[in-house]
C-alpha cells in the first residue's frame, strides 16, 4: 500500500532539507574561512608600491604578452618566477637595477625576433614594477603552472 505525500509531510520534508542544507553550506563557509586565514600564499607583504607595480602592470596592459603564473597571453615569456630566473628575487634593488636595464633596452632591433614595445615608465614605475614582480615570484602557488620553475 503506498503512503500518500500530504501537505504535512512535504512541509516536514522541505524544511528539514533546507535546514540541513543551510548548516552544510555554514560548515563548508566556516571551513573555508579558516583554510583561507590559516594558509596564506603571500611570500611578501602587499605595500603599496606592490599595488602601484599591479597598476602598472595593468594600464600597460603587460597580460596581453606575458603570462603571470599561468594566466594571460603566451606571446612573451612567463613572469612569475622571472625574479628567479634572473637570480634577483631577494634583491629590491637588484630587481629594480635588471628590469630598469631590460626595459630601457627594448625594442632590441634583433630582426626576427619578438620585440617588446619601448614603454616610457618613470624610475619610480619601474621600482614599483619590480616589487610588482617579486612579490608575484615569492607567491605560493602550489605547484602552478607545472613548467614554472623554467
Amino acid at each position: 500500500m503506498a503512503e500518500i505525500l500530504t501537505k504535512a509531510r512535504a512541509r516536514n520534508i522541505f524544511y528539514g532539507g533546507s535546514v540541513f542544507f543551510v548548516v552544510v553550506f555554514i560548515a563548508l563557509t566556516a571551513q573555508s574561512h579558516k583554510y583561507i586565514v590559516d594558509t596564506s600564499t603571500a611570500g611578501l607583504p602587499l605595500t603599496e608600491q606592490v599595488a602601484l607595480g599591479k597598476a602598472v602592470w595593468e594600464r600597460n596592459s603587460c597580460i596581453n604578452c606575458h603570462t603571470l603564473h599561468g594566466e594571460g597571453a603566451y606571446f612573451a615569456p612567463e613572469v612569475g618566477n622571472v625574479m628567479t630566473r634572473w637570480g634577483v628575487a631577494d634583491d629590491p634593488e637588484g630587481a629594480f637595477e635588471i628590469l630598469q636595464g631590460w626595459m630601457e633596452s627594448q625594442p632590441s632591433g634583433i630582426e626576427g625576433r619578438r620585440q617588446m614595445p619601448h614603454f616610457e615608465l618613470t624610475e619610480e614605475e619601474i621600482r614599483a614594477l619590480a616589487e610588482f614582480l617579486r612579490w608575484a615570484d615569492h607567491t605560493d602557488t602550489q605547484g602552478w603552472p607545472p613548467n614554472e620553475a623554467g
